[in-house]
């Protein structure tokens, strides 16, 4: 029996237990507790879709993810809507959590607590469906994370202390005050144990617990890596010799636009390297963040051997995906404050029974599809308010609700990408930028100004403004019209 027949079944079966219970629609409504899939939800920080060996980046060793690449489907087109905020993962995670598109969910950001108090959040409504819930790692909500989970433990703030000897570095004559690897810069060594260890510690504990339970359990583990201050031993950070970090084919020395678009000297990720930027600079930056990428994996196959030691693996659903992705010396740029793929699109895997291994998907979801998704898994009615779609009909071989992909930053960019192009708006640079990503997917040429791709603009953009409406966005770009 195919996915798409187990859910229509299970819908059916949803719709006649409602009836004969009368009772609300979020309480238990599969009818058999036993055959209901458990979900664990892997969660990175930072983390560029690019980073995994398996789906083509040769430089980085990711075994683990790799196996996961291996044993079920990948969507090659995840994506993040934007934000609101410099921290890129507030807005990501309170999507994530709420079900709610990008300005939506900044409607109710400060009313989080609220919202999972009255059971519109990711975590209650997975409970009220008689889940046994887990959370570990960053939460960087603002509803209560003790109180969105039945068993939390360590819930850890947006990123690890940094210290100021970890900015404007490496120096141009190469030295550096900073190393990734001493624990008296504290950071993901506050506390004794490095963060990512600590959620691989708590999700063994986890497992335990729930191998001796019997409703099914979801857990949210979420890792603080690989967020600056990257920091991992140095047996992770000597796998990778400068000599073989390859300077990026669209590094640049510095973002002509940088200011404008929110991406200058005084925004804090992009302070970490010197300006102008160096291919030194870029090189040990990106050393690091492979390091603290393969010291994660190694926890990743922790969590998924403590999967199979639990006796629950044939029956669970495994999502890994990061919140957004990261420049580190793409485009003159290191933050995730921007509109470029690296910045705004992530790996997104996704292992359980009867999903097919070794598939790619090329079709553009947004990570945030992850909480439907499982609330379908659930035997849970989408509520009327979650805006994200469910992939299990793209499992099936259907085709995505997403005509094409929405992105923003603050006041100072939009962005609107088709299977074919990408545009960009710069509303305080007066600027439009146009990348063909079949042609160019490092995304180096702008077409804007090339009179050819007038009409090709002209479309695009009034394909944003139309989706500019349908996500409540009232940013003016009338002065960008081509």
């Amino acid at each position: 029996m195919t996915l798409l027949h187990k859910s229509a079944m299970l819908r059916c079966l949803i719709a006649l237990t409602l009836i004969a219970s009368c009772v609300f629609p979020h309480s238990l409504v599969a009818a058999d507790e036993d055959k209901r899939p458990n979900i664990v939800f892997i969660f990175a920080d930072d983390q560029c879709f690019d980073t995994i060996n398996a789906l083509g980046n040769k430089e980085i060793q990711t075994p683990n993810l790799d196996q996961l690449a291996r044993r079920g489907t990948t969507f090659t087109q995840a994506y993040n809507m934007g934000s609101w905020s410099g921290a890129v993962c507030v807005a990501s995670r309170t999507m994530l959590n709420s079900g709610r598109f990008v300005w939506n969910a900044h409607a109710i950001h400060n009313t989080s607590e609220k919202e999972r108090e009255q059971g519109r959040w990711w975590g209650e409504y997975l409970k009220s469906a008689g889940y046994r819930t887990y959370m570990t790692g960053k939460w960087h909500c603002r509803a209560n994370a003790e109180k969105s989970f039945d068993v939390v433990r360590d819930v850890r703030p947006g990123m690890p202390m940094a210290t100021e000897a970890g900015y404007n570095r490496p120096s141009a004559d190469g030295s550096d005050p900073w190393s990734p690897s001493d624990p008296k810069f504290g950071g993901f060594w506050e506390g004794g144990t490095h963060w990512s260890e600590v959620v691989a510690n708590h999700a063994d504990d986890y497992f335990d617990e729930a191998s001796g339970r019997d409703e099914p359990f979801f857990m949210y583990l979420a890792f603080n890596a690989p967020h600056d201050p990257r920091q991992s031993p140095s047996e992770y950070v000597n796998r990778y010799p400068l000599d073989d970090i390859a300077v990026p084919d669209n590094f640049l020395s510095i973002y002509p636009h940088a200011e404008e678009i929110g991406c200058g000297k005084n925004l804090r990720d992009e302070r970490l390297a010197p300006f102008p930027r160096t291919p030194h600079a870029v090189k040990v930056h990106r050393q690091e963040y492979y390091a603290i990428i393969t010291h994660m994996d190694t926890m990743i196959g922790r969590i998924l051997d403590s999967l199979r030691a639990s006796g629950k693996a044939d029956n669970t659903w495994i999502f890994f995906t990061a919140d957004h992705g990261l420049a580190v010396g793409q485009h003159g740029l290191f933050g995730k404050q921007n509109m470029y793929d690296h910045s705004v699109r992530v790996p997104f895997m996704v292992v359980g029974p009867g999903v097919e291994a070794g598939r790619k998907i090329d079709q553009a979801v947004y990570l945030q599809d992850i909480m439907p998704t499982s609330l379908e898994l659930a035997g849970i009615e989408k509520p009327d308010h979650v805006e994200f779609h469910s992939i299990l009909p793209l499992l099936e071989g259907g085709e995505s609700p997403y005509e094409s992909i929405y992105g923003c930053y603050l006041e100072k960019q939009r962005s609107i990408r088709t299977d074919q192009y990408k545009l960009i708006a710069y509303p305080e640079a007066q600027t439009l930028r146009l990348y063909d990503i079949e042609k160019d997917p490092l995304e180096m040429n702008d077409l804007a100004a090339e009179a050819s791709n007038r009409e090709v603009t002209k479309e695009l953009f009034a394909r944003l403004v139309a989706l500019q409406k349908e996500m409540n966005d009232d940013l003016d770009l009338t002065s960008l019209a081509p």
